[in-house]
């Protein structure tokens, strides 16, 4: 199954998702325009992820006390539970498997989950510690309605071996108290509310000191809370409070903060037969890539970066990146770039999805060819050869050119940037008399001079001696006052022609006396 997808230019919003004629809207299906969430809760996340299995758990410690922070079902089955002290937990069961705890590798984990959810939305956010939401507003209908993709996110996670409770809401808050609370079916629009009344206050994830005030006056399930006079509530339980309360009721909706914001352009494909061999990757991307290129001209862009993310069937997402330096809609040019990162994929078992993003886009407009009967190809023809030979350069070795800078020292005039970016020669650059490239790390030389501020007659760099035929100079260089401090002495450049020939560019610095010293710092041509 193939799914394209191209966010216009300049439009904010959920972007379109076409993939073949718009289907009927399902009954209780979201009107078009309303903000539609899947929440994910992983409950033995900890100990799944650890494969570990029988009676288990995971503690850590809380200032001087040692607690549970996760268990699995067997240790819950016999009365283990997060938060319990360890020395309890050992009572209960002697035979308890301990393991530290490791939340750096867990909250790598969940985002390597949220990389996972891509396959099914391109907004997907972490709910931490042990939770994802998902923007589905627009796709659901991709996997038969909302009822259909509940069960698909539950099976893929069930077929990694996590157990995941899903739940479908027009807030993300409501989402994820359904979804802590055991998952529900999908709340239909504007039933947030009624969907979360019966819930325990803890669902929302209140403060604690809330709950406990809360319970004091009798109320332990949030529609009871709900019911409640607003303004008494605002008064003694603060903003914080209210503030979740009307995120999860679709009051106040709050903005969700997206693992990585949707590409511009995205063609994907699933496959029922995992693709394991190169040349199945090979005839897959050429197939992305023509898709992706279509939907940029269409949408009159070119694309300057694109990634390839594949979906390993145990869960793993790999991403192989290629950049251009000018706008690009060539399949051929993309698949030249892409044909010796592809050997860094590792398929393992086989990838079930590709997907290939265009992550920058600028306006490309089409190119007049070239006419019958001209000879060779035109100047914007030899334009786009130039950038994709430099293109195909950059993707094995540094490419770059060099731009002035404001500055009379010799290694400071020049500053490297990128290949394409443009660059501004000021008139009357480079400095006449100078040589176009100086020495990588200057030459310490020795010189003799008919006087102390003569030009060098003799040059000597170790063994090594010369006879000095001509010289011009001196040009003196000051330091530059608003970045070098007093210790930095001028320069008096010489312009040297040497007996057998070569011409050089030798300097010396600070006056004349013991403290001279005499440099070689660039060759001309």
């Amino acid at each position: 199954m193939r799914r394209r997808f191209c966010r216009p230019p300049k439009l904010g919003g959920v972007p379109s998702i076409s993939a073949g004629p718009a289907p009927r809207p399902e009954a209780g299906a979201a009107p078009e325009g309303r903000r539609r969430i899947a929440a994910i809760h992983l409950p033995w996340a900890k100990t799944e992820r650890r494969r570990l299995t029988g009676a288990a758990a995971i503690w850590t410690t809380e200032g001087p006390r040692r607690l549970l922070a996760a268990v699995t079902p067997e240790a819950a089955a016999a009365g283990l539970h997060p938060g319990q002290a360890l020395a309890d937990a050992q009572a209960i069961l002697p035979d308890l498997a301990l393991h530290s705890d490791e939340p750096e590798a867990e909250a790598a984990w969940l985002r390597r989950l949220g990389l996972w959810a891509l396959r099914f939305t391109p907004l997907p956010a972490l709910d931490p510690p042990d939770g994802l939401l998902l923007e589905i507003t627009g796709v659901a209908h991709l996997h038969g309605g909302e009822a259909g993709l509940q069960a698909a996110l539950a099976a893929r996670f069930a077929r990694a071996g996590l157990t995941a409770q899903v739940a479908i809401a027009g807030t993300a808050e409501a989402a994820a108290a359904l979804a802590r609370n055991g998952g529900a079916p999908p709340v239909p629009p504007g039933g947030e509310a009624a969907a979360i009344a019966p819930l325990p206050l803890a669902a929302l994830r209140l403060p604690e000191e809330a709950i406990a005030t809360f319970h004091r006056l009798g109320l332990r399930r949030l529609g009871e809370v709900l019911r409640q006079p607003r303004a008494p509530l605002a008064r003694r339980f603060g903003p914080a409070v209210m503030g979740l309360l009307d995120a999860a009721t679709g009051a106040r909706p709050r903005p969700l903060q997206p693992l990585q914001p949707p590409p511009d352009c995205e063609a994907a494909e699933e496959f029922l037969e995992p693709l394991v061999t190169r040349e199945a990757i090979d005839a897959a991307l050429d197939r992305l890539l023509a898709a992706l290129c279509a939907r940029l001209e269409a949408a009159g862009l070119g694309a300057r970066r694109l990634v390839l993310r594949g979906f390993r069937v145990d869960g793993a997402v790999q991403e192989i990146p290629v950049g251009t330096g000018l706008p690009s809609r060539a399949p051929r040019h993309f698949a030249r770039l892409f044909r010796e990162r592809l050997e860094k994929l590792e398929p393992g078992f086989g990838f079930d999805r590709l997907a290939l993003e265009a992550w920058r886009t600028a306006p490309l407009a089409a190119t007049q060819g070239a006419l019958p009967g001209k000879a060779g190809p035109g100047p914007e023809q030899r334009a786009e050869a130039l950038a994709e030979l430099l293109d195909r350069l950059s993707q094995r070795l540094p490419v770059w050119r060099l731009a002035p800078q404001a500055s009379h020292w010799p290694e400071r005039e020049v500053v490297r940037v990128g290949p394409f970016d443009p660059v501004a020669i000021p008139p009357g650059w480079p400095s006449p008399g100078r040589p176009i490239r100086l020495l990588r790390r200057p030459v310490e030389l020795s010189a003799i001079a008919v006087m102390p501020d003569a030009p060098p007659s003799l040059l000597r760099a170790g063994r090594l001696s010369w006879r000095v035929l001509r010289a011009e100079g001196p040009e003196r260089i000051t330091p530059e006052w608003w970045r070098d401090g007093p210790e930095r002495l001028f320069r008096d450049y010489y312009r040297v022609e040497l007996a057998g020939g070569a011409r050089l560019w030798v300097c010396r610095a600070g006056p004349a006396g013991p403290g001279m010293r005499w440099w070689l710092h660039g060759r001309f041509a």
